[in-house]
């Protein structure tokens, strides 16, 4: 199974630590979205979108580069690392997830954990959820990995 994962990782390295341990299963490279060839990802058969979550919605560089896209055929899933919860009624997957299909993706699964977050308020105290993601939220995106591998 030929597979990608396209991440962007700004802050503390969070989510490129959950996109490697992801790739170490799927036997895939991690790229940022200015590395990613767009036309690599209609060879693959799984290709992986992940960042942290900013205001909850998915980093500018990988939602400019997934709307850039022409459309696709393929497998896709989603990932994330935040430092606050999801909002129940308002999931940040969601919109990626919906532009993801609307290009001719299928969408498998999605994956989300906490991340250490500093962002404006958090950093007068030193941030939040310090130590994250942990060897537990790793393992959890190893076994993500292999359940989707397993879906092939």
């Amino acid at each position: 199974m030929r597979s990608l994962i396209i991440c962007t990782s700004v802050s503390h390295g969070n989510t490129r630590r959950v996109a490697d341990v992801m790739a170490e299963v799927l036997g895939a490279r991690v790229v940022r979205p200015q590395e990613a060839d767009p036309a690599e990802l209609s060879a693959c058969d799984l290709v992986g979108f992940g960042s942290g979550i900013f205001a909850q919605r998915f980093h500018p560089d990988l939602l400019r580069f997934v709307a850039a896209l022409p459309p696709q055929r393929g497998r896709a899933f989603v990932f994330a690392t935040s430092g606050l919860p999801e909002l129940r009624f308002r999931p940040p997957a969601r919109p990626l997830v919906g532009t993801l299909r609307a290009k001719g993706f299928e969408v498998a699964d999605t994956f989300s954990c906490r991340g250490f977050d500093t962002w404006a308020p958090f950093r007068l105290v030193g941030g939040i959820r310090k130590g994250r993601p942990n060897g537990a939220d790793l393992a959890a995106a190893r076994v993500f990995a292999e359940d989707l591998q397993k879906i092939s």
